[in-house]
């Protein structure tokens, strides 16, 4: 009896693509900072507002990326912000003025960041209800793929062909790939494997049920403490590893310890949810990032720096991985991308506050430890939070 191919690797492979592709991109944009530095005189303070700005809109719109999942599938959603997300980086190539750069990652590229994460992940926890969590795994590793790869194909480009018509093939292959993308994530619909889910996606908490429960509440302000050492130590740890005193292509490599580090994170938090569950995991990834961050505040050896950049790294990865699956295992798929949706906004308002507050910190004060600690006590009231949770009273059908 041959055996029937199962739909959902492509769903998977998908979804690895848009988390590739979508955050690869978003951190190829540091790269361009010395070409528009050098054409138009804008400072780093400014282009790095308008990231944020980009990551800001990604959590406002991260709910309603949710709901339309949830009523209409990825296939077509992901498709549109496929072509934004391909669309916003063709119209940088034409940028002359700050307000374009503004413009642009608050509409196009916040509205790519809103369904990379919300739509993909929320997609794979339906398709796979007995293995959620290592295929979650495996679909973040796409983002830590993207990070190591994009930047630096992106600055081959630059070198041979400048940087605005590197933005013009940015956005005409991101569309492409992410357009592919999205009806591979989209494969599994009507599939014998995806009715056979339509029970469970009609049984556990409407978001109006899910709103009314301590628990989300609970893990949206863990994802606000967590989130804000995932966005602030990428950005500022190669600056303050240069000031300790690494030469800058040292104090680069520990990005990449961090990146090959949350791989090893990503796939063991994401078989852990597998097989203790969401707070198991969330105590499994919480307890090495607030004592990785407490002990950065106090590391002054170079060799101590990537002990740091390792087990924070895990962290970081397992926590990309584990809020889909376990909000999957406390409120059910009825609608759980709105839910999850929710989650996010809370975690992007930390998120996209704190490199600048780091940033400012280190303006005032020329040193880092404030800002460390700070993140390190937000990592412990994380965990705090984390100890408490407990999986909320079943909802009706």
């Amino acid at each position: 009896m041959p055996l029937e191919f199962d739909r959902r690797t492509v769903v998977v492979a998908g979804a690895f693509l848009i988390q590739a592709v979508t955050i690869g991109y978003m951190f190829a944009y540091g790269v361009f900072f010395s070409e528009l530095e050098q054409e138009f005189g804008w400072s780093r303070t400014m282009l790095s507002a308008a990231s944020s700005v980009g990551f800001l809109s990604m959590g406002l719109l991260a709910i309603l990326a949710g709901r339309l999942n949830d009523r209409f599938g990825p296939r077509w959603v992901l498709t549109v912000t496929g072509l934004c997300t391909g669309l916003a980086y063709l119209l940088m190539s034409g940028i002359s003025q700050p307000w374009h750069v503004f413009l642009i990652y608050a509409g196009l590229v916040g509205v790519g960041l809103a369904t990379h994460d919300v739509v993909t992940l929320s997609t794979v926890a339906r398709s796979y209800p007995r293995r959620r969590g290592l295929m979650t795994g495996i679909v973040k590793v796409g983002t830590a793929t993207g990070q190591m790869l994009i930047p630096l194909i992106v600055v081959f480009f630059i070198a041979k062909m400048g940087w605005r018509d590197t933005f013009v093939a940015m956005g005409i292959s991101g569309a492409i790939v992410l357009c592919v993308a999205a009806w591979m994530t989209g494969a599994d619909s009507g599939t014998k494997s995806s009715r056979a889910n339509m029970a469970a996606e009609t049984t556990g908490f409407a978001f109006a049920q899910a709103r009314a429960t301590p628990q989300l509440w609970l893990l949206c302000a863990m994802q606000f403490f967590f989130f804000a050492s995932l966005t602030t130590i990428p950005v500022h740890i190669v600056p303050h590893g240069i000031d300790s005193g690494m030469t800058g292509a040292a104090a680069a490599t520990l990005l990449s310890t961090i990146a090959l580090s949350s791989i090893v994170g990503r796939l063991l938090v994401g078989l852990s949810v597998d097989k203790v569950g969401g707070r198991v995991s969330y105590i499994f990834c919480l307890t090495p990032l607030a004592l990785s961050l407490t002990a950065l505040v106090f590391i002054d050896k170079i060799a101590m720096f990537y002990v740091f950049a390792f087990f924070y790294g895990f962290a970081h990865g397992g926590l990309f991985t584990v809020v889909s699956p376990t909000i999957a295992e406390y409120f059910g798929l009825k609608e759980h991308g709105a839910i999850f949706g929710t989650v996010v906004l809370f975690g992007t308002l930390g998120g996209a506050a704190m490199p600048i507050i780091a940033g400012m910190i280190f303006d005032h004060s020329q040193s880092y430890q404030v800002a460390f600690a700070l993140l390190a006590a937000m990592a412990v009231a994380s965990l705090v939070c984390a100890t408490r949770l407990v999986p909320p009273v079943s909802a009706a059908s």
